[in-house]
Order: structure tokens, then C-alpha cells, then sequence
């Protein structure tokens, strides 16, 4: 068989996973760039350009890969997010366009020129890092209970030579002993435990305990929220991302715990996404 051209490879790729995914040509364009190291235009600046053996061979195995179901972070082994690169893998969530929303929320609020800054259950320190990069004169926490999830947000702090953040160990607050924070930041587990769409898609590949909370989701949510008065600065701000019918219940949990000017701010879809409150004690 001859070498297929990039037009060629593109197309066989995107047939290939028609079946399979719900985007078959945007996947087959990012394992083929994957594959042949090159950005995106290259793909449309040289069509007739012939794949060597190797890449046509590693495309393919991709996107037999692909067709298993396994998601495509997972086979290229990044994901880009505010327009870095990530190095993600199965020990934690892939992160989100939706995701973005929550960084922008938290950009909104930090407008201090210096500050800190805590992201709970960091996994790839996607959120962590990516505030951190625009925050330069903040220093940024990122803390996860998973071994495994401190030493990829680690990885990915040194591959981004981000010099402002700090990725440490820790079941949501218990290793940060007395330290306040400005800005509070969380992708927490909100989804409930018998959810049928953790069957589904690329969820399927994620691990359960970054996404499941018990009380239909709300247990992680509600600990952050009633704990993370002890802190936050005075005026400090929380921002929590969830589901998107939770919205009503994280803003009631954010009143009866006290906190004020809280709202909720849709994500790219339309969705609620992200509730965020100040913690302004009298």
C-alpha cells in the first residue's frame, strides 16, 4: 500500500471514527498533527504532502486507538488549555473548554496586583497554572489528594517553567495549615453517583473519584464552601464550578453558610457553570 498524502489521511481517519465520535474529523486532524509534529495550518498550507512510513503507521494506530473509545488527550497524551499545553493522563479529568469559564471568573476578581491564590484538586494544574501564568505577582497554590495527580501538575509546572506556583499534597485544606488566601478556586467532583452518563464517552476513561460526590453530587461542593471560610481573606472570593443544574443549590448553600454577592455565570453552551461568593464577615 502506498503512503497516504495528508488530504488522504485525513479523510480515511475521519471515515474511520464516524461511528465513534462525535467530532471525526476534528480527531483526526489532532492525532495526524500529533503524529507528524506540525500545527494546524500545516495541514491545509501542504494536502498532497505524503506521510513517511512511521507516521502513517503511528496515525493508524491512533486511530485504531481512537475507535476503542479511549479519548484522544489520552492518546496524544496533552490538551491544550488557555492556550498552553498540558500533559494529562488517566489519573486525572481532561481538562475543558467549559473550564476556561472558571478561569476568567477568577481573573475578573483577582485585580490586586499581588495575591494568593488556592486551587483545590488541581489534577493536571490546569486551572492552577493557567492563573498563575496571568497573575505573575500572585503566588498560586494547586493541591490535590492524588499522588499521581501532584506529579503530573508538577511535571506540568516545570514543562511551563510557571515560577509562582507550588503544587503540594493534600485532602482539600488539611495540609495547608492556617494560610488565607484572596482568591479560592475549585473543578471539585459534582456529578451524582449513579449518573448514567459516567457509561458514556470519554468520562468512561476519567477517574470516578474526580467526578462522582455523594448527596447527588453536592457532598465536595458543600465541604469546600462551609470550610473555606477559615481560608479566605477577609473579602476574599470562592469560586466553584458544577454541574449544570446545580447552580440553585450551590448559591442556597453559599447563603446559608453567609457569604455574600454570590452569582452564577454560564458557561460557553449557555449552562450554569460557575457560583462564586465573598467572604465578607461582619
Amino acid at each position: 500500500m502506498s503512503n497516504y498524502s495528508i488530504q488522504q489521511a485525513l479523510a480515511v481517519g475521519a471515515s474511520a471514527l464516524t461511528d465513534t465520535s462525535e467530532s471525526p474529523k476534528l480527531d483526526a486532524e489532532v492525532l495526524l498533527l500529533d503524529c507528524i509534529s506540525q500545527s494546524r495550518t500545516y495541514l491545509f498550507t501542504w494536502p498532497e504532502k505524503l506521510l513517511t512510513d512511521e507516521q502513517q503507521a503511528a496515525f493508524l494506530s491512533a486511530i485504531e486507538k481512537r475507535k476503542t473509545g479511549l479519548p484522544v488527550a489520552h492518546i496524544t497524551e496533552y490538551r491544550e488549555f488557555w492556550s498552553l499545553n498540558f500533559k494529562v493522563s488517566a489519573a486525572t479529568l481532561i481538562p475543558r473548554p467549559d473550564t476556561e469559564t472558571l478561569v476568567e471568573c477568577a481573573l475578573d476578581k483577582a485585580i490586586n496586583k499581588q495575591g494568593s491564590l488556592l486551587d483545590l484538586g488541581t489534577g493536571t494544574g490546569a486551572i492552577a497554572l493557567s492563573l498563575a501564568s496571568e497573575l505573575p505577582l500572585w503566588q498560586v497554590i494547586g493541591c490535590d489528594f492524588q499522588q499521581d495527580a501532584v506529579a503530573l501538575a508538577t511535571q506540568n509546572q516545570q514543562n511551563l517553567a510557571i515560577a509562582n506556583a507550588t503544587i503540594v499534597q493534600s485532602d482539600w485544606f488539611s495540609a495547608l495549615d492556617a494560610q488565607l488566601f484572596d482568591v479560592i478556586v475549585s473543578n471539585p467532583p459534582y456529578i451524582d453517583e449513579q449518573d448514567p452518563h459516567l457509561l458514556e464517552g470519554d468520562v468512561r476513561f476519567e477517574p470516578l473519584s474526580a467526578l462522582v460526590a455523594p448527596k447527588k453530587g453536592m457532598a465536595d461542593i458543600e465541604h469546600i464552601i462551609e470550610t473555606g471560610r477559615n481560608y479566605l481573606q477577609k473579602k476574599g472570593w470562592l469560586f466553584l464550578e458544577h454541574g449544570y443544574d446545580q447552580g440553585q443549590l450551590v448559591r442556597d448553600f453559599f447563603a446559608k453558610m453567609a457569604y455574600k454577592d454570590i452569582s452564577t455565570v454560564k458557561d460557553l453552551g449557555g449552562n450554569d457553570r460557575v457560583t462564586l461568593a465573598q467572604w465578607d464577615p461582619d
